[in-house]
């Protein structure tokens, strides 16, 4: 099954209940939201998406300030490890039962210096098994210049009981 369409915004649409989402790559209820829109790329094996970066994340002068690019590599690979447990169980992005994945682990290596005033590209893919535990390797480009490349470990889990146990509401 390929998902079609943005499937972050089918799944930040998805409420099942909760309150809504406050993510800042995506979040609709985020008033600072980056709006990383990701999509499967036609080769069925990569999730692409692209931004443009505001000038408030210029790091050095002319260049993206390196957590800017840390944080869209965790927003796109998170996305990218729900997309595939999504069409690993030939579901659309956003229904119910939701799937969601938090950060188990975020690794960027840092290429390139990465300039202003070029729109990125996140390219992602899956490495090894889907699993609970999932590794997901991110490309960013600036054009066609590899700048840096996440290698991160995504958890699926069940957010609400991660809120409630951070909260100390656990039972």
């Amino acid at each position: 099954m390929q998902l079609t369409g943005y499937f972050n915004e089918a799944h930040c649409s998805s409420r099942s209940g909760r309150t809504g989402r406050c993510l800042l790559g995506c979040g609709g209820k985020n008033p600072h939201e980056l709006h990383v829109k990701s999509h499967w790329h036609a080769d069925g094996v990569h999730v692409d998406a692209t931004h443009m970066p505001d000038s408030k994340y210029c790091g050095w002068p002319d260049l993206v300030y390196g957590g800017l690019l840390a944080m869209l590599v965790d927003c796109h690979s998170n996305w990218t490890a729900m997309a595939y447990h999504y069409r690993a169980e030939r579901r659309e992005a956003g229904s119910l039962p939701r799937i969601d994945c938090v950060t188990g682990y975020l690794g960027i290596k840092y290429i390139k210096p990465t300039p202003m005033g070029v729109t990125l590209t996140l390219r992602a893919r899956l490495e090894g098994e889907l699993g609970r535990k999932s590794k997901i390797i991110c490309e960013v480009y600036a054009g066609d210049v590899l700048t840096a490349i996440g290698d991160s470990l995504f958890v699926r889990t069940d957010t609400a009981q991660l809120s409630a146990a951070a909260h100390g509401r656990d039972s």
